[in-house]
Formats: C-alpha cells, structure tokens, sequence
C-alpha cells in the first residue's frame, strides 16, 4: 500500500479524530485527577487503550488511523503544553445558552447512563501572562506512539488557531502583546513548530480542528463578535491568514480542516449554513481536504460546494456521531449523488460529521454503534468509488 501524500489526500473515508474512550481509560483520568494514580499510571492505561483502538480501526480496515485522542480530556488539548499562559483548570466549560441536545435520542440509550452531564474538563479560556513558547510537542508524542503500532499511515488532530484566539481570551494585555496580530504571530509560530516535528517523523496527514470558522454564519456568534465591537468579516480575514501560515512550506503533508457545529456530548450550540462563508473559506484556504459537517438541515444544502476548486477533496459529514441509530446505504449514496452536482464525484468523500468523543464523556451513542458508523462508511464508499 502507498503512503505517499497523493495517496492520502485522496482517500475516500476519514473520521474527524476523537473515538469513544474505555469506561477504564475515563476511570484512569479521573484517578489521576485525585491523586489515586501517578502520571506514569495514567500514561500505561493510555497506551494499553491506544493500542487496543488502533488494532480495531486497522480490523475494521480504515486506511488512516489515528490513536483516537485518548491522550486528551477534550479535543483542545492538542495546544495544551505552551508555556506563558495561565494554568488549565478543572471545571466545567460554560454552555452556551443556545445549546441543545441531538434531534432523536431517548435517554436511557445512553452509553454511560448519563444524558448530558458535565464533568470537570480542562477549562480551554487563557490569558497570556508572557511570551508564548511550546513546552512540549504534544501531537508529535501522539503521533511517534501511533507509528510504532501499526504500518497503516497515522493522522494527527490539532485545534486551528481561530479556535484558539477566541478560546484563550483577549485582548491581551499591552505590555505583552500590543495587538491582536502580535499574538496570532505567535500562535502561528508554535503550530508551525508543532506540525514541523510531526512532519519530521513521517506524519503525512495534519487536520485542523476549526469549529469556530461556523461563527460566521451563527446568528448568535456574530453578534456577539459585533457586541464586543469587533468586524466578522475581518476576524474570518484573520482567521484564514493565520491557518495559511500555519501550514505553509510543510512539504509531502496533506492538510484537512474541519468545521462543525459543536458536538459536547450530542448537543449542538451553532446553526447557519456553509452559504455565507463558502466562496472564502474554498477559495482562499489552503487545505487539502475540507471535512465538513452535513448530517442535519443545519448544514444547508450542497449548493455551496459548487465553490469548490478542481484539486481540492470535500469529506462529507453525513454520518451523524450524535446519536447511535444508523443510516442506510441507500440514503447516505443518494445524499453523495446529491452533492455530486454541485461538483465532481471524484472530489468527494465519506465521513463522520465529527468526532465520537469531542471530549472525554463521549457522545451518547455505544461503541458498537459507533463500529457500525465506521463499517458503513466503509461499505458505501467502496460502493461509490470502488
């Protein structure tokens, strides 16, 4: 099997990164938390768990595979080990207002016996308190522990940088950073340094976790960009500068980038569909691969990806990870012929809307729904590509 760049960019199935967590693992997590396990405990559970779901991605035969975040409480934590920053917290994230549970989902279906708690989780809203520096290259520890379990290629996941500045707060203080762009500069270096040693051990596939690039088509995001007298427009000009200098100059890397519309534990807390940004964020973006959320009418239709320049491949997110009913074959092969006229079959591909476990909790859905998910994705896509 190849494992060149164009053989990765071209493939036909992905998942977003983030796969349902052991009840063992989250309990290792929770022990380390109170002091019950050491790191070194918690990083032997880790790797036990690791190696577990990477043999079940390559027998279920997914072509990339990754270690499902299982290093990570919540999918943010890719930016967790930079020096110059306030400490993370344990408590719980803020829900927004406008955040609501998944379409269909009776509770007692949950995985857990939860519905829709909310445990402590590192709190991912920072203040500078000095110049930015990476500590440690977390994704590359990810990535080189992956590699040494399987010849299947690995992928690593890591938060976009507009995800960043709007989680890590600002303005920053003037006698650190005495503008906005000083500090994007900054962020842009450290991911520039973190995608440099993943690239330097072989990693060929980097996707860029960039929900909050839906917050300008989110009603409510806007206004509160406008409420805080900031320009919409200007923050996506910043947003795609950044991300573009991010990956610039890494060369035999394919980039992805994923846009969602939250996925805590099956709520959503975004709505607008793709139609305001499209022409921009296809345009002007330079990634290889756009994963793109499309399981609800909250997406909008298709017409948007007529936008799509020839080269690029779009995943669509048509799998839902929110809930654990399965689709058909049927319905999701008419939803590709569907998105197929707005353009080429041949720049297409099959995905998950999201992670399964954006964070530690998982969404409410059972690992065997979640396996069946993958399966299907991988059925409909041979059938569609063969």
């Amino acid at each position: 099997m190849s494992h060149s760049a164009e053989y990765i960019k071209n493939l036909r199935v992905d998942h977003v990164g983030s796969l349902l967590r052991p009840q063992a693992l989250k309990d290792a997590f929770r022990d380390h938390r109170t002091g019950t396990i050491s790191a070194g405990e918690l990083r032997a559970r880790q790797d036990e768990a690791i190696a577990q779901v990477v043999r079940e991605q390559v027998d279920h035969g997914l072509p990339i595979v990754n270690d499902g975040e299982y290093r990570r409480q919540v999918f943010l934590q890719s930016f967790s080990k930079v020096a110059g920053f306030e400490e993370w917290e344990n408590r719980e994230i803020p829900k927004r207002e406008n955040a609501k549970p998944a379409d269909v989902r009776p509770a007692e279906h949950a995985h857990d016996g939860a519905c829709c708690g909310y445990s402590p989780v590192p709190l991912p809203l920072r203040r500078a308190t000095r110049r930015l520096e990476l500590v440690n290259n977390d994704i590359l520890d990810e990535y080189a522990f992956v590699k040494g379990l399987t010849d299947t290629p690995a992928k690593v996941t890591l938060i976009g940088v507009d995800r960043i500045i709007h989680g890590y707060g600002k303005p920053q203080p003037q006698d650190i950073y005495p503008s906005l762009q000083a500090f994007i500069d900054d962020l842009v270096r450290i991911q520039r340094e973190l995608i440099a040693g993943v690239a330097a051990a072989g990693c060929r596939y980097v996707s860029i976790d960039e929900p909050s690039l839906t917050g300008y088509v989110d009603p409510a995001s806007i206004a509160e960009q406008i409420a805080r007298g900031e320009d919409p427009a200007q923050n996506l000009s910043h947003a795609i500068a950044a991300d573009n200098a991010a990956i610039a100059g890494h060369e035999g890397v394919v980039f992805g980038v994923h846009l969602c519309r939250g996925n805590r534990q099956s709520l959503w807390h975004r709505e607008g569909f793709y139609d305001g940004i499209a022409e921009r964020l296809f345009n002007e973006l330079n990634f290889d691969r756009f994963l793109l959320e499309y399981d609800t009418p909250r997406a909008g239709s298709f017409a948007p990806l007529r936008f799509v320049p020839k080269g690029k491949i779009v995943v669509l997110g048509l799998i839902t990870t929110k809930v654990g009913e399965l689709e058909t074959a049927d319905g999701l092969i008419r939803r590709i012929e569907e998105a197929s006229q707005y353009m080429p079959v041949e720049q297409l591909a099959l995905g998950p809307q999201c992670g399964f476990a954006s964070v530690i909790e998982g969404n409410l859905l059972t690992p065997d729904e979640q396996w069946r998910k993958i399966d299907l994705m991988l059925d409909v896509a041979r059938r569609v590509w063969h």
